[in-house]
């Protein structure tokens, strides 16, 4: 599926489509994506992950392929609110991820705005997430897109070095 709202820098080449969890797409970047955490934290990202959460009604999960090759990915599942944060209908965004050799060209914004649309349209009223302090790049780019710090939640809130931010749509 072609993104409907094509964002700044965005080419024909460039798309972002629906997907399963558990689709080979998926299974490599996410391999990627926790020999990364591997090289920050001395480990995996070891937050349970139901592939089943990413699937409709349940959530959606997305990945952005550049021609054919796939290069980012992210998605969102619903969960139950907060109790410090006024919001009835929020989703948690997990496996944000852009391959190294992808960075750099804004996809990681692209797929950002995507998945903020997709819960939008799908009821979400806000939309949370939960990175380290050593993911600064992340942090930055979550910050530019009007994400705040939120009550620490989930399965993250007990580290010191977990950062959780949120942001109502």
């Amino acid at each position: 599926m072609r993104d409907p709202n094509p964002s700044a820098g965005e080419t024909a080449r460039w798309q972002i489509r629906a997907v399963r969890y558990d689709e080979a797409a998926v299974r490599a970047m996410t391999e990627a994506v926790q020999a990364y955490y591997h090289s920050l934290y001395d480990g995996p990202d070891d937050a349970p992950v139901d592939p089943g959460e990413f699937a409709p009604p349940g959530g959606r999960f997305f990945v952005g392929y550049e021609g054919e090759r796939p290069c980012a990915m992210g998605g969102w599942r619903w969960i139950e609110p907060l109790p410090e944060m006024p919001a009835a209908r929020p989703v948690e965004i997990k496996r944000m991820y852009v391959d190294s050799d992808a960075r750099g060209r804004g996809y990681a914004r692209q797929i950002l705005r995507h998945l903020e649309s997709s819960a939008k349209a799908a009821g979400a009223d806000a939309v949370v997430l939960s990175t380290g302090a050593p993911q600064r790049a992340a942090i930055r780019l979550y910050r530019s897109s009007g994400y705040v710090d939120v009550p620490k939640f989930g399965f993250y809130a007990p580290y010191a070095s977990a950062v959780h931010l949120g942001k109502r749509l």
